[in-house]
């Protein structure tokens, strides 16, 4: 057997922890956007938008990666 326990383990508590930094990040996003300069508007909202994506990506090939057994 090759899934390992411990990794779905944090992928179960991480899977549910996500959506709750994603709102965390979202509005301090939205409170201090219109502070900044618009190229730091822009490296944050596409660094948001890569790290959320990333994120969920990895998520979502954790799972099956390990689940399948892969």
């Amino acid at each position: 057997v090759l899934s390992s326990l411990p990794l779905q383990v944090m992928l179960y508590f991480n899977v549910y922890y996500f959506p709750v930094w994603c709102l965390a990040e979202g509005i301090m996003l939205h409170l201090k956007y219109n502070l900044l300069p618009w190229h730091y508007q822009f490296l944050l909202v596409t660094a948001f938008l890569i790290l959320s994506l990333a994120e969920g990506s990895r998520l979502y090939l954790g799972y099956l990666g390990n689940l399948q057994e892969k």
